[in-house]
C-alpha cells in the first residue's frame, strides 16, 4: 500500500465544507513518515481563496485517494489515505513540506510553490487490489 501510494504522482484530495457538501481536487503530494504534505502552486486559478483551504479551516477530516485503471481489471488497484489536515503556519515546516514536492516533481524547481502548504496526519491506510 505504502509503496503503490509512494509512486503515485497525482492523488483526489476529498474535503467536505462545513455544510457538509463534499469537494474533490487533484493534487501532487509528498509523503514524510505518517504525514503527507501538498501545497498550492502557481498553475492558474479563479482565486487565492481556495475551497479546499476553507474546507480543511471548517472540517479537517480529509480523504486523499490514489488509483490505477487498466483495461485489464486483474491490475486495478486504490489506496486511500483518511487524515486530518491543517494549513502549515509555521514557515520553517512550510518550508521543509515544499521542499519535498520540488524534490518530487521537477516542475516545481522551475516555478516552486508559494503556498499555503497542508499537512494531513495519516490515521488510516485501506487499499484494495483484485489480487
Amino acid at each position: 500500500m505504502k509503496q503503490r501510494l509512494s509512486e503515485a504522482r497525482v492523488a483526489r484530495l476529498a474535503t467536505v465544507d462545513a455544510g457538509g457538501k463534499p469537494h474533490v481536487v487533484p493534487v501532487t503530494f509528498a509523503i514524510d513518515g505518517d504525514t503527507l504534505f501538498f501545497a498550492v502552486d502557481a498553475k492558474p486559478k479563479r482565486t487565492n481563496e481556495l475551497k479546499r483551504l476553507r474546507n480543511i479551516a471548517a472540517n479537517p477530516a480529509v480523504s486523499v485517494l490514489v488509483d490505477h485503471y487498466d483495461e485489464e481489471w486483474s491490475r486495478l488497484w486504490w489506496v486511500r489515505v483518511d487524515g486530518t489536515a491543517r494549513i502549515i503556519s509555521d514557515q520553517a515546516e512550510a518550508d521543509r513540506a515544499i521542499d519535498l514536492l520540488v524534490n518530487r516533481y521537477p516542475q516545481y524547481r522551475r516555478e516552486r510553490p508559494q503556498g499555503p502548504a497542508v499537512a494531513i496526519s495519516i490515521d488510516r491506510i485501506s487499499a484494495w487490489s483484485p489480487g
